[in-house]
């Protein structure tokens, strides 16, 4: 997708965007690092855009596993379609079902969830729903990781994970931290 047609969603997108470009790679690698593919059957995706972390997510993964990317902007769903793999589940629905989605595709819980969400956008109550979901939908050892611009997510994530550590990318625009979150 162009730089153009991305800032082009981000100005219809009424605030479920939360950047003015895609992620680097840097960012990506940074987001991919506390996973461990080999032990990861099912892998959740937050708000994948355009697909910078997807691809690289995919990248990583066992041939057996799965990967369920939650995104509801019509467009990028469009452009995620693009994407040719078997492992990929894209889902344009609320991050809040991901309960429901995981049985649907007889998974009982997640390994890890990856997150774009720009939680300075989105109603407190849906971040509740959806942190509180994730927390539930994690497996015992997994790990919810989230990106933000700045580090006002912190004591919120603390409110649903018992250890919450954080990792930074000056290389991203803007910059980012990482939080990296347990059961």
């Amino acid at each position: 997708m162009s730089k153009k047609k991305f800032i082009s969603e981000v100005l219809k997108s009424t605030g479920t965007i939360g950047a003015l470009s895609p992620s680097s790679s840097f960012l990506a690698k940074k987001m991919l690092e506390p996973i461990n593919f080999s032990q990861s059957q099912c892998i959740v995706e937050f708000g994948p855009g355009t697909g910078v972390f997807t691809k690289k997510l995919l990248e990583n993964m066992r041939p057996d596993a799965k990967l369920l990317a939650f995104e509801i902007n019509p467009t990028f769903i469009e452009e995620l379609k693009q994407i040719k793999d078997d492992r990929l589940v894209l889902i344009n629905n609320s991050a809040e079902k991901i309960e429901l989605y995981l049985k649907e595709h007889g998974f009982s819980s997640a390994n890890y969830i990856v997150s774009s969400l720009p939680f300075t956008m989105i109603p407190d109550e849906v971040v509740h729903s959806i942190l509180t979901n994730s927390d539930n939908a994690l497996s015992e050892n997994g790990k919810y990781i989230q990106f933000q611009y700045s580090l006002n997510a912190k004591k919120k994530l603390e409110g649903y994970f018992s250890e919450v550590s954080i990792n930074f990318t000056l290389l991203n625009l803007p910059p980012a931290f990482v939080y990296i979150c347990s059961k």
